[in-house]
């Protein structure tokens, strides 16, 4: 099902952002009142940047696994990248479903590891899946220092 080009362009689009999905729910069921009163750092932002920026870079990261897929059709690479979307899905069921942040900022560390792991495979053999996955890996970054903020804040 993943040989043709565009079914699997699609299913790893739907299967992306289904982990968006999920995160979605579970934030919008979850989040508050709880989010509202705890102490959040001065740079935090505005909630209205968060699905813009991650519907952004859900598409980036389809575009990197699919460009490396198309090119060498390893199935290694494709659970790896699975196994990091299930991790990134998660992330907003334990910080705002279980009100769990330090286990959320563990979480993130996972991330971090599989997104510098996919950016190696992809570093050596497709330079622009590698460059895809920058803005991502800046904006994780971001969000585990704001994650820890606000844990060392509450």
């Amino acid at each position: 099902m993943f040989n043709n080009k565009y079914v699997s362009f699609t299913l790893i689009v739907l299967i992306t952002f289904s982990a968006s999905a999920i995160g979605g729910v579970v934030t919008s069921a979850y989040k508050e009142p709880w989010y509202s009163q705890i102490i959040q750092p001065s740079f935090s932002p505005p909630s209205w940047v968060f699905g813009p920026v991650w519907t952004t870079l859900y598409f980036f990261m389809s575009m990197a696994i699919w460009l490396h897929w198309v090119s060498f059709k390893q199935k290694k690479i494709l659970t790896i990248y699975f196994v990091h979307i299930f991790f990134n899905g998660i992330w907003s069921i334990i910080f705002f479903g279980f009100h769990q942040i330090l286990l959320a900022m563990f979480n993130l560390i996972i991330i971090l590891f599989f997104i510098i792991w996919l950016m190696n495979v992809y570093y050596k053999s497709s330079k622009l899946s590698f460059l895809l996955m920058i803005p991502y890996l800046l904006w994780s970054s971001y969000a585990f220092i704001l994650n820890g903020s606000i844990f060392y804040l509450n």
